[in-house]
C-alpha cells in the first residue's frame, strides 16, 4: 500500500516538473523571439536600409538635381525606414519655389526617388499696386520687387489676395472668389488661354473676360466656367462674328448674346457635344439673323 501511495506522488511530482518545465521553456522561447525581433530592428534602423543613393527625375528648368536633393533635407546615410516622405515633399515645395509637385519614394534597399515637375506660370493677379506670379495650380511664383513678367498671361483683377507669399498658395479673403479661381484653375490646366488679355472677378457673381481681339465676354457667376468659355470660342468663331469686336452676354443657363454697334441680330443655336477629354463643349448648327443681337444656346 505504501509503496503504491509512494509511486503516486512520484508521478504527481514528475508531472508538475514537466509542466513547470515546459512553462520555462516557453517563457524562454518568448525571450529568445524578442531579443531576436529587438536585434532584427534594430539593425534594420540603424545600418540596414540606409539610403547610399538618392534618383532625381521629372522636368525642373530651375533647379539641378543636387538643388532638388538637398531641398528634400534627404542625406546619404539616412535611414529608409524611419524617413517620412511626406515631410521630405513638403520640404521641397516649401523651399523651392518653382516647384509644382514634388513625389517621394522609397525603393529598398538603399535607394531613394525623388520626382518633381515644374511650375508653369499660368496668369498675372493684380492687387493695390503690385502683381502676383501664379501657376496653373495656385502657387505664388513671384511679387513685389521679386515680380517677372512673363508675356501673354492674362491678368486677374478683384481677386483680393489673402497673402503674398512665395511658394504659398493663392487665396483669396472671398471665399467665394476662391472656388471662382479653382475653376479657372481647372480651365488653365487644359489651356494656355493666352488669347485672354484681363479675367475682372471683381464681382464674383458678374466675371468679366475680355479678350485680346476686342471682345468682352460677361460670363456672370463662376458655375460651368470651362463650358461658358467654350461657348464664347465658338461664338467668336462663327462665320458672322468671326474678326468682329463687342460683348458677348450669358443669357439665362444655356444661352449668350452678341452685340456689336448697330449690326442686325444674329441667332445661333448650338448642340452639346464631347471632346477627346470627355468634356462637354457647345458646337453651331444654324444661324439666322434677327436684327441687332447674336445668340448662342441650347
Amino acid at each position: 500500500m505504501n509503496d503504491v501511495e509512494k509511486t503516486n506522488i512520484e508521478r504527481k511530482n514528475s508531472g508538475k516538473r514537466m509542466r513547470r518545465r515546459r512553462r520555462m521553456m516557453s517563457v524562454y522561447a518568448f525571450i529568445v523571439i524578442v531579443l531576436v525581433l529587438t536585434a532584427g530592428v534594430t539593425m534594420c534602423l540603424t545600418f540596414l536600409f540606409n539610403i547610399d543613393e538618392i534618383i532625381v527625375s521629372g522636368e525642373s528648368n530651375n533647379y539641378t538635381a543636387v538643388q532638388i536633393a538637398e531641398a528634400s533635407k534627404v542625406k546619404a546615410g539616412d535611414n529608409l525606414i524611419r524617413l517620412d516622405t511626406k515631410e521630405a515633399e513638403k520640404n521641397i515645395l516649401e523651399r523651392l519655389t518653382y516647384v509644382e509637385s514634388a513625389s517621394v519614394k522609397k525603393d529598398f534597399p538603399s535607394a531613394l526617388r525623388i520626382n518633381v515637375t515644374r511650375c508653369i506660370p499660368a496668369y498675372n493677379v493684380q492687387y493695390e499696386n503690385s502683381v502676383i506670379l501664379v501657376s496653373r495650380k495656385g502657387k505664388i511664383l513671384s511679387c513685389g520687387d521679386n515680380y517677372t513678367d512673363p508675356e501673354n498671361l492674362p491678368i486677374i483683377r478683384g481677386f483680393d489676395p489673402e497673402d503674398f507669399s512665395e511658394g504659398g498658395e493663392l487665396k483669396s479673403e472671398n471665399p467665394n472668389k476662391d472656388e471662382a479661381f479653382a475653376q479657372l484653375i481647372s480651365r488653365f490646366d487644359r489651356d494656355d488661354n493666352t488669347d485672354i488679355a484681363y479675367i475682372d472677378m471683381t464681382n464674383e457673381y458678374d466675371i468679366v473676360v475680355e479678350y485680346r481681339n476686342g471682345m468682352t465676354f460677361k460670363m456672370g457667376n463662376w458655375s460651368d466656367v470651362d463650358y461658358k468659355l467654350d461657348l464664347a470660342r465658338t461664338v467668336m468663331n462663327d462665320e458672322n462674328i468671326k474678326g468682329k469686336s463687342g460683348y458677348i452676354t450669358m443669357v439665362g443657363k444655356n444661352q449668350c448674346s452678341f452685340r456689336s454697334g448697330g449690326e442686325k441680330e444674329i441667332i445661333v443655336t448650338t448642340s452639346a457635344v464631347t471632346d477627346a477629354l470627355g468634356l462637354i463643349v457647345p458646337e453651331t448648327t444654324t444661324t439666322a439673323v434677327v436684327s441687332g443681337t447674336t445668340v448662342y444656346g441650347f
